[in-house]
């Protein structure tokens, strides 16, 4: 038997049992008396070369077991699982298989958004999308049969004691089973009732694996509130204060709605709070009394400037210390995994190193798309000491290492250094064309004038203008510009060289929607006119002549991928409110309601007459409503921007009650904790 073909140190569990190789198995191997069962665990006569190749082949079986449980490890410290959900036997490794796999990932993703995205289609519906009752409740039903079936394989996977010590699992089964006989009373009765739980449908997404960035936001929230509502306590605590001291102040005073009744002086205070009524608050008393608006600076000190910014300080502080405490726990569970999988992978007769020939088993089902060459690159980078094998210090760098990427280094310089040599300098006086300074900047100069170009052109533009007019004469100049620009780089640098930078990619996108927004104006195409707005982006390759504004930009768009994640932790919080808001807020506000409300101007709808004509006057706030989850998510972004939010809630909570209120408050109370913590993620 070959030195590479030994025995591994442990044998990975097989259909009854798991763990190290038996001393008898150990002390038979060593007396040349035969040689052992990797199926049975046991010690076995050797009587010929039938049973020496059975067990060589149990042996290669053995490893290859080995190979893939370490990969398993490996898997489950990248993405921060726990090990008491591995895999324990075959049935459930097969589970654990289907269950990690990209199709699975997709058909959970697709199933969470369709779940969402039936919001659309039931009542109260958008007007475009609504379906009948029994049409949405069956694609729900459908959609929640997916889910269970992801359920019962993650069951099979973890095994019942596992499976429901596993919160986030027991929450997702538990929805699922109050939602499944929701949507079952809603086909049976064929009419809807009302859903409040709805809002819980992002569950299903959250636990989708492509949106761990997700989880990962969710739970730094969590984890900050404890400190957070100690402070919100506080907070709190002085806004009554002030608004009993309020109330006694100023309800004596007939013009001033705002204090009339302690619920007046709260609601006052906390819309205060917010800047969003602010002086309009103060100048019924400040009319009356200068002297008034010593309340009213000493609250917004008090609550303002010190208890919110001491707020913004303790949530900081409790972010700093989860991020170090998750980074120490995340660093501990990678060197856990990497102990685990090194243990699979040395052998008795080597048990300090792990050879070529057993990593590369190893990356084999870790990256099954890495060609040999890389795993070979990978085990030389991991492998600082020179050493013939992986100690287990040098595979304490796996995950360092692993996420390399390896490039092969072209002899030649230039992507034409091998064509004729006429082609040759053709080609290469291009190169040297495209890479001087003179031929940047004067692009930079023909970028500037066209700025200057599309600032006259719109200026001079009459209020009846058309784009399906005319094309622009110097729509055509600048757009050949451009393109022969694009053309000459493409030639000069490559295609791979030109396409393997960021700007380049910029500014050939903006030149191909530029040459397609040409196309819609020259063949009178309305639909495709808006991409002729695109044009003034080309503007910002202005931002490449100062390294600062590059750097700027840059890191805009390296932190993409995190605003994308923090946007659809946003989306999240909204589509739950929404929900909830349309539950009981649907078709509440319209105009020339909330007369009795001391905002009814705001939503007041009358005809006016000036001179011979009749003048609509409008008031414009009965469109922020929760008719449908559009409508929802717009009011909701208004309500986050805060400016005359009140007037939102003051006109709802007039047509419905007083404690519509706590609605909104307890939304700008939850956008608060998701704006502190966003400062920091």
């Amino acid at each position: 038997m070959e030195s590479d073909d030994d025995v591994p140190l442990i044998l990975t569990w097989d259909e009854a049992n798991s763990g190290l190789l038996t001393e008898e198995t150990e002390r038979g191997d060593q007396n040349g008396g035969g040689n052992y069962d990797i199926v049975n665990n046991a010690v076995v006569s050797t009587p010929g070369p039938q049973n020496s190749r059975t067990q060589n082949a149990s042996l290669r079986q053995s490893w290859e077991m080995n190979y893939q449980e370490a990969a398993i490890y490996l898997q489950e410290g990248e993405n921060n699982d726990k090990f008491f959900t591995h895999p324990r036997n075959p049935k459930a490794l097969a589970a654990y298989l289907f269950a990690h796999n990209h199709l699975f990932y997709m058909m959970e993703l697709v199933t969470g958004l369709m779940l969402l995205m039936l919001s659309l289609c039931e009542a109260p519906a958008v007007p475009t999308l609504r379906l009948d009752v029994y049409i949405h409740a069956t694609l729900e039903l459908l959609a929640l049969t997916l889910v269970g079936f992801e359920l019962c394989m993650k069951l099979r996977w973890l095994g019942f004691h596992t499976f429901i010590r596993h919160r986030r699992t027991m929450v997702k089964t538990s929805v699922l089973l109050l939602q499944f006989v929701e949507a079952i009373v809603v086909l049976v009765r064929q009419t809807s009732h009302l859903r409040v739980t709805r809002a819980l449908r992002p569950i299903f997404l959250v636990d989708c694996r492509y949106c761990g960035a997700v989880r990962r936001n969710l739970r730094q929230i969590f984890q900050s509130l404890p400190s957070f509502i100690d402070i919100l306590l506080l907070l709190l605590f002085f806004m009554v204060i002030f608004a009993i001291l309020g109330f006694c102040l100023f309800s004596t005073n007939s013009a001033d709605p705002f204090f009339k009744t302690l619920e007046d002086s709260l609601v006052s205070l906390f819309v205060l709070l917010t800047t969003a009524n602010f002086p309009d608050v103060m100048m019924p008393a400040y009319a009356k009394n200068r002297w008034s608006c010593v309340f009213f600076i000493v609250y917004l000190s008090i609550e303002l400037y010190f208890i919110m910014n001491l707020l913004l300080a303790v949530v900081f502080d409790t972010f700093n210390d989860v991020e170090k405490m998750k980074f120490k726990s995340l660093l501990l569970h990678k060197r856990s995994a990497i102990d685990h999988a090194f243990q699979l992978l040395v052998s008795r007769q080597r048990p300090m190193g792990v050879s070529l020939k057993q990593f590369d088993g190893l990356m084999r089902f870790y990256r099954p798309r890495m060609s040999a060459r890389e795993r070979f690159l990978t085990f030389k980078a991991l492998n600082t000491s020179g050493a013939p094998m992986l100690s287990l210090q040098d595979f304490y760098k796996f995950y360092e290492v692993i996420g390399l990427k390896w490039k092969t280094r072209r002899s030649r310089e230039h992507w034409f250094d091998d064509l004729p040599h006429t082609a040759f300098l053709i080609f290469k006086g291009i190169y040297l064309l495209v890479k001087s300074k003179a031929f940047q900047y004067a692009m930079y100069v023909v970028v500037a004038v066209n700025a200057v170009w599309i600032l006259v052109e719109t200026f001079t533009l009459e209020s009846g203008y058309s784009w399906s007019k005319f094309v622009p004469l110097s729509y055509i100049i600048f757009l050949t510009i451009y393109g022969i620009e694009v053309l000459l780089k493409i030639t000069g640098l490559g295609p791979m060289a030109y396409f393997s930078s960021g700007w380049n990619l910029f500014d050939f996108s903006v030149t191909a929607f530029a040459f397609l927004g040409l196309i819609a104006l020259v063949f009178n195409m309305e639909p495709f006119y808006f991409i002729v707005v695109l044009r003034p982006f080309q503007l910002l390759r202005l931002f490449k002549i100062k390294q600062r504004y590059r750097n700027v930009l840059d890191t805009m768009f390296e932190l993409f991928p995190r605003m994308a994640s923090l946007g659809l932790t946003l989306i999240i919080f909204y589509y739950s409110f929404a929900i909830v808001g349309m539950e009981f807020f649907a078709d509440v506000v319209y105009p020339n309601c909330c007369n009795t409300s001391t905002v009814a101007n705001s939503y007041r709808q009358i005809n006016i007459t000036e001179g011979n004509r009749t003048v609509l006057e409008e008031g414009y706030y009965y469109l922020n409503n929760f008719n449908n989850i559009l409508s929802s998510f717009v009011t909701l972004f208004e309500l986050t921007v805060v400016n005359n939010w009140y007037i939102t809630m003051e006109g709802v909570t007039s047509m419905t009650s007083h404690w519509s209120r706590l609605y909104f408050m307890t939304f700008y109370i939850v956008t608060m904790v998701r704006r502190m913590v966003f400062f920091f993620i």
